[in-house]
């Protein structure tokens, strides 16, 4: 039972801090949320319902304040929740029941978020006595105004609120000091009612949030159609989650986690959650059976559905508890959907134009619901194997990577703010052990992962596992991988991570975001277009030699990081003191700061080449290649194409000291073997 309420409680959290953000999305330090009484781990198993909302934004980052009443008369909120607030140092404020109102009226309350002891079956809600002021309050002025409880807490047989019978006090509560236990305050003789709660009408509530989702109003009703959404629950719940040997051998949750009641959606199971997420049926417009619903993941981490409708689309992305590519015999993590949402919405916050709008994320079931990037938007690498020509490729890389990678970094951030969300992104520690494993240490080695052109690359591989020099150089690539908390990190820039068009370019699938090295995101996406451009002699035909395509992707190398180094130092001469690396008091003249950007960017351009040639080696000898080498249908050439970019890659590893212009580099690779 503990272990089920604690899931539970955090399921509230999760879809609550989701609801909040989408209803009012935070500023750039965060919500500041009002909540009434006492929700936390002193009323429930522990962690909380209403308060596991705040806890959760606290979680993520995205709480500025939590402001909790005194709730008189019994003052559960000074004696309880404050303490719980100040004993979790989260930002907090205390006020008087009656300055709430006022606090709205000045802005500074973002959302309202309160518990519940019983909700009838059209959403009103009895709890603590002054939530219904609240919620009038909120009403007034604009601000969103949740009700966080487990269904549990819903009586599906009171139809409304008039039957639900509130219990009257002690009168001592009011005349006497500290809740009836100390000495007498008030005039004898005088009359006294004291309701321990009152009951929120449903039109004054924005949402219901449940460990089962968020329970909203259909269209412009003033009340929710609760029983409805349950009989949805129980559906999507059931049959149940855990299976035995006799089926799939997985088993994807663990009683007492978050994801307790996660389950894989199959195309007909997404159609019934996003009917049971009205927003969503919203923006697709119509009813289900107008929906189309497309599968379209790559098979390699997660499912990704297209849903089309008669007034809009998104994409559905829900990560597997295990690799789909190997099976569930290689486990991976559900909370890798939480790290790539917020790298998506941090990163759009910084570089909108680059990356797609977050509609909607279910942390519980780890699915995110963002922008479908229509066609003609299509994978930068399926376009490069094409031979299209992207114009603005360069200039938009550099823009993105420039933005995401100055404004994380300790250029633009205190120590306190980046530490804090280096923190909390440790917390994506299996998706960078899969990285460190794939990357840095299975291609130089006898591993069962590996693969390669045999017996063909026999010889390259073994020479490769054989190598001391290439050894010495990944171990320190990997330990600045490891140790090296930058700026935080797409992690995975690959061109099968970029969606472009003649005038558009979007990063997706950050997954594997975390605080690293500037380096790992530059040189990934430079290594994938080192690979592509050597890929071109496999693609070659007698009507295209690919040879005006391949001086195109020379080019855009060129230029990006041309014009990322040049967009990077802009951005720090405009910040300059910002942050807490180099204080202005410090590094106080021009020259001074001239000749500390020229260092850092030496020392980031030295860690692109290294990590650009340790991502095209693990692509030829590695678990997981890539469509630009794997598509050329003549093995002769692939072969050679494969062996001209390992042979590149372990030249650019070991020499890359040499060279210090990107076009130095450009010329070794259009020379290379």
């Amino acid at each position: 039972m503990l272990a089920a309420d604690v899931a539970s409680n955090k399921a509230i959290g999760a879809y609550g801090a989701e609801a909040l953000l989408q209803a009012k999305p935070a500023s750039g330090n965060g919500m500041r949320v009002l909540t009434h009484c006492n929700t936390g781990s002193l009323a429930t198993s522990q962690y909380g319902t209403a308060l596991g909302v705040i806890r959760a934004l606290h979680a993520q980052g995205k709480l500025e304040t939590a402001i909790c009443t005194e709730t008189r008369p019994y003052n559960q909120g000074s004696r309880l929740t404050a303490f719980e607030l100040v004993h979790d140092k989260i930002p907090a404020i205390l006020v008087a029941d009656s300055a709430a109102a006022s606090l709205q009226s000045l802005g500074r309350v973002d959302a309202v978020v309160v518990g519940a002891d019983r909700i009838a079956a059209n959403g009103d809600t009895a709890n603590k006595i002054g939530t219904y002021s609240l919620a009038l309050s909120a009403f007034h002025h604009g601000v969103p105004f949740y009700v966080a409880s487990p269904l549990t807490t819903i009586d599906t047989a009171t139809k409304s609120g008039k039957e639900i019978i509130i219990e009257e006090r002690s009168p001592k509560e009011l005349t006497h000091s500290h809740g009836g236990q100390g000495t007498q305050i008030a005039a004898d003789g005088v009359g006294v009612w004291n309701p321990a709660f009152d009951v929120t009408p449903a039109r004054l509530i924005t949402g219901i949030i449940t460990d089962q989702g968020v329970i909203t109003k259909e269209g412009n009703s003033d009340v929710f159609d609760i029983p409805s959404f349950i009989a949805r629950s129980k559906d999507e719940r059931s049959p149940s989650l855990k299976t035995d040997s006799k089926s799939s051998g997985l088993q994807v949750s663990k009683e007492g986690d978050l994801h307790a009641n996660f389950k894989p959606l199959n195309e007909s199971l997404v159609a019934s959650y996003v009917k049971s997420q009205p927003r969503l049926g919203a923006i697709l417009g119509g009813t289900s059976a107008d929906w189309s619903v497309k599968e379209v993941g790559d098979g390699n981490l997660n499912f990704v559905y297209i849903l089309e409708g008669p007034k809009g689309s998104f994409v559905l992305k829900q990560a597997l508890p295990y690799v789909r590519c190997v099976g569930d015999s290689w486990p991976m993590t559900l909370e890798r959907a939480f790290f790539e949402t917020t790298v998506l919405r941090e990163h759009r916050r910084l570089a909108p134009n680059h990356v797609p709008e977050v509609y909607h994320f279910d942390h519980p079931m780890a699915l995110t619901v963002m922008e479908y990037l229509a066609p003609p938007h299509i994978i930068l690498r399926k376009g490069l194997i094409a031979g299209t020509v992207y114009p603005l490729l360069a200039q938009h890389m550099a823009e993105y990577m420039a933005s995401t990678l100055f404004h994380t970094s300790l250029l633009a951030l205190s120590t306190l703010q980046q530490r804090k969300e280096v923190a909390r992104f440790c917390g994506n520690i299996e998706m960078c052990r899969l990285t460190e494993q794939v990357i840095f240490t299975e291609p130089y080695m006898e591993a069962s992962n590996n693969r390669w052109t045999s017996p063909h690359l026999d010889a390259d591989a073994q020479a490769l596992r054989e190598d001391a020099i290439i050894k010495l150089e990944i171990a320190g690539l990997k330990s600045k991988f490891c140790e090296k908390t930058q700026a935080l990190l797409h992690g995975d820039l690959h061109t099968g991570s970029i969606m472009v068009t003649q005038e558009s370019t979007k990063c997706i699938d950050p997954e594997f975001g975390f605080y690293g090295p500037m380096g790992f995101d530059v040189g990934a996406f430079l290594g994938n277009l080192m690979l592509a451009y050597v890929s071109q002699d496999g693609h070659a035909t007698s009507e295209n030699d690919r040879e005006g395509y391949q001086l195109w992707l020379l080019k855009t190398m060129g230029d990006t990081w041309q014009l990322f180094s040049e967009r990077f130092v802009a951005l720090w001469d405009k910040n300059w003191g910002a942050g807490d690396s180099y204080k202005i008091e410090v590094y106080n003249t021009k020259e001074l700061q001239s000749l500390v950007q020229k260092t850092y960017l030496s020392e980031l351009f030295q860690d692109s080449l290294g990590y650009a040639a340790a991502k095209m080696i693990r692509r030829i000898v590695g678990i997981a290649h890539v469509e630009d080498l794997e598509s050329i249908p003549d093995l002769e050439k692939k072969v050679a194409c494969e062996r001209r970019a390992l042979n590149f890659a372990k030249q650019l590893l070991k020499e890359r000291s040499k060279y210090s212009d990107i076009r130095q580099v450009c010329n070794a690779l259009q020379g290379s073997q």
